[in-house]
């Protein structure tokens, strides 16, 4: 009697399971593709379980393959399936993230209505495996966000930052000085690869200005970082996989012993500089003591644990280093291209500076500089995409979009819309920023680098004052222009990355 009701019960759990299995893979998948056909949108038919993701990477693989000159499309080779989608159905269409749903927007005023409610639009978790990198603010979501936004904000006020611009000067003086070596070495002229440069450069910047004194821990997490960065982008192509990643392949084996890593190194700079405060010794001006400051101001309860002061530490890393390096990466390319632009950028440094080495004052001067990087964002936007949670029925515009889905804003697509910035989207001219950034999107939210409304990346003012240093010093002593060698292969490691590096020769002024 008791092997048949244990037998019973057995059965009735496996079919519990089963049915679960068809509901996730099949049944729900198809009432929302229903539910959004009759809404009039346009789409992909559901492929059970994988959606679109073989697909995506597929086409991608093969955008790779073939040889690229600066001249041609970024969007077919680092966004191809998209680009296909748009051609396709035009620009509000669904795609599928494996079982589900995502609906791609590039109305400015959809846009703007999906970031300015960040309660209603909460922050996606369809790739658990990014949030290794950091599951801080960046992924916080609801109370969590505000809470955290609360306490983080103090540590990059304007009047924190422009603190930091020192630091910015020294590391970017021993990257340029070094270039000079090199050039000199050479008689007046030599190509250099600036790309592993620059990453050092950013590294090196976020390494001093988070952890001061404990810099040289902190290039070691920026090393751990470059790599898990890179083992994440290669188990996403699998993600489609259920529990991929945990099984215990090399790859997955190497991002928990990073993960433990980084950990272990962040867990030792906190808790010494905890013992140091207690001790009564005088803070520093680094991010993490001014982290530290704020969170100790808090009410008991309401403050951050020792595990969430190390995610904001692991999200120092990523917006703050990564941002930096694409940006000045994919500017010194592009004004290897376009030397009016670069000479109209070296004289107005010059014009500012004179012989003076630069300072923060002078740098809120540099017009043309902002009009460079501000155009340099449209271009090559940090991230490709932002992608938004829908937990409960919602109107957005005219939608009615359905708990369960996910909402798409392909920043890279929009940034490149010429219905939004007119024919000449695709080319590189910075004189559309000249009288700033409304007019230049004719108020639209259609401008999306650091996001946009409440979610406003936090270390926008960082990521500018950090690249006008590098730029003003590297203007001043250098005329370059793109080298024979350089192949231009724009590649998706969560930001867009210069493949083949960026070879550029180099010329000593």
């Amino acid at each position: 009697m008791e092997i048949s009701s244990f037998a019973s019960l057995a059965i009735v759990v496996v079919l519990w399971w089963i049915w679960r299995i068809v509901e996730w893979v099949w049944l729900k998948p198809k009432m929302l593709e229903s539910f959004l056909r009759k809404q009039g949108l346009v789409g992909t038919r559901y492929t059970p379980l994988v959606g679109d993701v073989r697909r995506t990477f597929s086409m991608l693989k093969e955008a790779r393959s073939k040889p690229m000159k600066p001249t041609d499309d970024l969007i077919s080779l680092v966004m191809p399936y998209s680009s296909h989608m748009l051609n396709t159905y035009g620009n509000t269409f669904f795609t599928w993230l494996g079982p589900i749903p995502s609906i791609t927007i590039m109305n400015p005023q959809l846009i703007k209505e999906v970031y300015n409610k960040v309660y209603d639009f909460p922050k996606t978790h369809t790739f658990p495996l990014v949030a290794l990198i950091t599951d801080g603010l960046a992924n916080a979501d609801g109370d969590k966000w505000a809470k955290h936004r609360k306490i983080i904000n103090p540590a990059f006020h304007f009047e924190k930052i422009k603190n930091m611009v020192s630091t910015f000067h020294i590391s970017c003086c021993e990257v340029v000085c070094q270039w000079e070596k090199l050039v000199s070495d050479k008689g007046s002229s030599c190509e250099v690869d600036v790309w592993p440069w620059i990453v050092n450069l950013t590294g090196d910047v976020i390494s001093r200005t988070a952890f001061g004194s404990s810099y040289k821990e902190g290039h070691r997490i920026f090393l751990l970082q470059e790599e898990l960065a890179k083992l994440i982008i290669q188990a996403l192509a699998k993600s489609y996989i259920p529990g991929y990643r945990h099984f215990p392949t090399k790859n997955n084996r190497r991002m928990k012993a990073i993960v433990r890593e980084i950990q272990v190194i962040l867990k030792g700079i906190i808790s010494k500089r905890e013992t140091a405060r207690d001790a009564g010794e005088a803070p520093s001006d680094d991010l993490l003591d001014l982290l530290l400051e704020s969170n100790s101001g808090q009410t008991k309860g309401n403050g951050l644990t020792t595990e969430e002061i190390m995610e904001e530490c692991k999200l120092f890393y990523f917006a703050g280093q990564e941002t930096t390096s694409v940006l000045l990466a994919w500017t010194l390319v592009l004004l290897s291209q376009h030397q009016d632009w670069q000479a109209r950028a070296r004289e107005e440094v010059l014009q500012v500076f004179g012989d003076r080495e630069p300072n923060l004052q002078g740098i809120n001067q540099l017009k043309v500089m902002t009009m460079i990087l501000y155009e340099v964002l449209r271009l090559y936007p940090p991230l490709l995409q932002m992608n938004r949670a829908v937990h409960k029925e919602i109107k957005l515009g005219d939608l009615t979009v359905p708990g369960g889905v996910q909402i798409n804003m392909p920043v890279l697509l929009i940034h490149r819309d010429t219905k939004l910035w007119g024919d000449d989207a695709a080319e590189f001219k910075p004189e559309r920023f000249k009288d700033g950034v409304s007019k230049a999107t004719k108020n639209q939210v259609c401008f999306l680098p650091f996001g946009w409304g409440p979610r406003t990346c936090i270390g926008q003012n960082f990521a500018l004052l950090e690249a006008k240093m590098a730029l003003a010093l590297i203007l001043r002593r250098f005329f370059f222009e793109l080298s024979p060698s350089y192949v231009h292969a724009p590649y998706t490691v969560i930001t867009i990355h210069p493949h083949f590096g960026a070879h550029l020769i180099m010329h000593k002024l």
